[in-house]
């Protein structure tokens, strides 16, 4: 079944359950667009978007409380009888016990929060981004390094969880461990998570299971971060070329979304950690509009024009 459940919403906002003897379960919510009921209150259901969740604010609910009791209950009876998600009173406000009567007639759930319309809204539809987005499940480690989210992959046993330890070590926050959920937020945005059964624990040959957040506390421990960079760790090949300059950008395409990559060779010696936290300054410096290699090309370009001018070639 897709969408994301009623309760789940109301659980990771911290909603107010005005109705709580109603079975959520089986309500759920398709899209992440969200709708304010004026015009239907008032009578108007052309073009209702009745698949988005209701929000109630100030304005809607001062004009409900002037009606008379005949037609708020018409106004209820018709509103309620479209087949919506839920609905969401904002800024403390308290649905009517007609409204809480007919809603339970009706089974739709219905919930408050303290919080404004407009901030309540941005985060709703935030969180519904989040949980309605396109989500693939991919072998790999993800990690906060200095704020770049690093999505560590490589074949099974080369160093991904080593190098995230070492990382967690050296004040970095880890994220997931082996299994990464990744989520398209928007066209531009991809979100790594945790699957709730594995968060935070790291799998290290010859030690076994252990718990990052146990052992190295909360701050080296993350449950949700944006991917800014792939990298692909590769046994070393002695006769393989790689890339030592670093002109040419890489990218590689998670559900839609190009991202850079850097795939760095693996052999005994490296320092995986280090290489690894000047990979996630480089890419930072990047996209601040620094590019080290092509700086260095063009030193070299104007290097050589001034010899060629001197006579020196």
């Amino acid at each position: 079944m897709s969408g994301v459940g009623v309760a789940k919403v109301a659980q990771i906002l911290d909603l107010c359950n005005f109705i709580p003897q109603m079975e959520l379960k089986g309500h759920r919510i398709m899209i992440r667009d969200v709708n304010r009921p004026a015009l239907q209150l008032s009578g108007y259901f052309e073009h209702f978007e009745q698949s988005r969740v209701q929000i109630i604010g100030t304005v809607e609910y001062t004009y409900l409380q002037q009606l008379d009791e005949k037609k708020k209950e018409a106004i209820y009876r018709e509103f309620m009888a479209y087949d919506i998600p839920c609905v969401i009173f904002c800024r403390d406000l308290k649905p009517d016990e007609m409204f809480l009567k007919i809603a339970e007639e009706s089974n739709l759930p219905v919930f408050g929060t303290k919080r404004s319309t407009s901030e309540f809204m941005a985060e709703l539809i935030y969180c519904l981004s989040e949980q309605l987005a396109p989500c693939i499940t991919i072998h790999g480690v993800l990690v906060d390094v200095y704020g770049e989210g690093l999505l560590i992959m490589g074949e099974s046993g080369i160093g991904k969880s080593e190098a995230a330890l070492e990382l967690v070590r050296r004040g970095h926050r880890l994220v997931t461990d082996d299994v990464v959920e990744i989520r398209k937020i928007n066209e531009h945005t991809l979100i790594g998570t945790s699957p709730d059964i594995t968060r935070y624990f790291i799998e290290l040959r010859g030690i076994g299971i252990i718990d990052v957040k146990t052992l190295f506390g909360v701050e080296g421990v993350k449950e949700k971060q944006q991917i800014d960079l792939v990298i692909d760790l590769e046994p070393w090949d002695d006769h393989a070329v790689y890339d030592r300059l670093g002109l040419d950008t890489v990218q590689t395409d998670i559900l839609g979304v190009k991202v850079p990559e850097a795939t760095i060779p693996v052999k005994p010696g490296r320092n995986l950690a280090s290489i690894v936290e000047v990979a996630a300054m480089n890419n930072r410096n990047r996209k601040m509009g620094h590019n080290a290699a092509l700086e260095l090309t063009n030193r070299m370009d104007r290097h050589f024009e001034k010899l060629m001018e001197e006579g020196d070639l």
